[in-house]
């Protein structure tokens, strides 16, 4: 499988940490909720989190504290359709590849749900053939990616597809929850919507970088499902994350690049970029000691997470364009994602 694109999108409005502080502070979730609470989200929001803005599908701040079912589940409808097929169709005109070329879409996203499901709007706005294989994938949490993708091989070995369009959107104001529980306020504090596509083929074409998907390692713990996940509450998602996040990504992460690597012939030092999901500050700072990283190694996840906070499924796109539109040098690159379960997986791509 072969990597010909990356597209992204975003919605139209940016916010920065302190403007989300200061429209915390003036709702009536403020008063709602106890002095820790407010001590935390201060804490998290005016320091240094590794995030200073994000993008959200709101034409202003206050309209993130109408929690209600009905509300955020239209948020998800009017914006998971438009974001996605935004950036499928960035992908596909950076790729050079028509919409009639695609073989396969598969859409993964955790913040909402929707049927008939987001592949048939994607199919719908992008003018995809109506005989085209659809899949949608959801639960996966911040992991999602990289199943997309072994999806996305599967179907691209079996000789079944030519080109797959690969495609993760989370709009997580549509999963927005408050209480006075510190994870799933520090969630709140954390999380922003967006895209990311990928154009995937059996074939490179030749006007674009050669960067082919070697092998992939998954591990999956359900013993430490109830570290990170969504939970249903009053008709709403609530975001369930603890102190063990950033010990779980960092040795799972560790694990799987181990096991890749051995299969591979390979040792750590001859990976030249790494393109990980970043989860939060803590999560990078727990892969950069439990790896052995420079901060350097891990710039283009960080600057991403400054840029747009945690896009869940979405992240790994924006990290990785980053990187290929930055010419970092070539090599073999290692793609990792993890979240709900716990969940983790790794990738070897192969880059000239």
């Amino acid at each position: 499988m072969f990597l010909n694109a990356i597209g992204t999108a975003l919605p139209e409005k940016c916010y920065s940490k302190d403007a989300c502080w200061n429209a915390f502070r003036a709702s009536d979730w403020f008063v709602r909720l106890d002095a820790r609470s407010h001590a935390i989200a201060k804490l998290v929001l005016t320091r240094n989190n590794g995030i200073e803005e994000r993008w959200l599908s709101v034409d202003s701040l206050d309209e993130v504290f109408a929690i209600d079912p009905n509300v955020l589940h239209r948020r998800f409808a009017a914006h998971a359709p438009p974001l996605a097929s935004a950036a499928a169709l960035s992908g596909l005109r950076t790729a050079g590849v028509c919409a009639d070329q695609i073989d396969a879409v598969i859409v993964t996203t955790c913040t909402g749900y929707l049927c008939p499901a987001l592949s048939g709007y994607v199919i719908e706005q992008l003018g995809l053939r109506n005989d085209i294989l659809a899949f949608d994938l959801v639960g996966q949490g911040c992991a999602g990616a990289l199943p997309n993708w072994q999806l996305a091989s599967a179907l691209l070995a079996a000789g079944q597809c030519n080109h797959v369009l690969s495609i993760c959107v989370e709009v997580c104001s549509a999963a927005m929850y408050l209480d006075d529980d510190p994870g799933v306020l520090i969630s709140a504090c954390l999380f922003g919507d967006g895209a990311g596509a990928a154009v995937l083929s059996r074939s490179p074409l030749a006007a674009h970088r050669r960067i082919e998907w070697k092998q992939t390692t998954s591990f999956i713990d359900p013993s430490e499902r109830a570290a990170l996940r969504f939970e249903h509450q009053d008709g709403m998602l609530r975001n369930i994350l603890t102190r063990a996040v950033p010990r779980l990504a960092a040795q799972h992460a560790a694990d799987i690049l181990t096991k890749t690597l051995q299969r591979a012939d390979l040792r750590q030092s001859q990976i030249s970029e790494w393109i990980f999901h970043a989860g939060g500050r803590d999560v990078l700072l727990a892969l950069e000691a439990h790896l052995g990283l420079s901060p350097e190694a891990l710039r283009y996840s960080r600057e991403a997470l400054r840029r747009y906070g945690n896009l869940s499924s979405a992240f790994v796109y924006f990290v990785l364009g980053a990187a290929l539109r930055d010419r970092a040098p070539g090599g073999w690159w290692w793609l990792s994602s993890f979240g709900a379960g716990f969940t983790c997986h790794g990738a070897l791509l192969a880059v000239e």
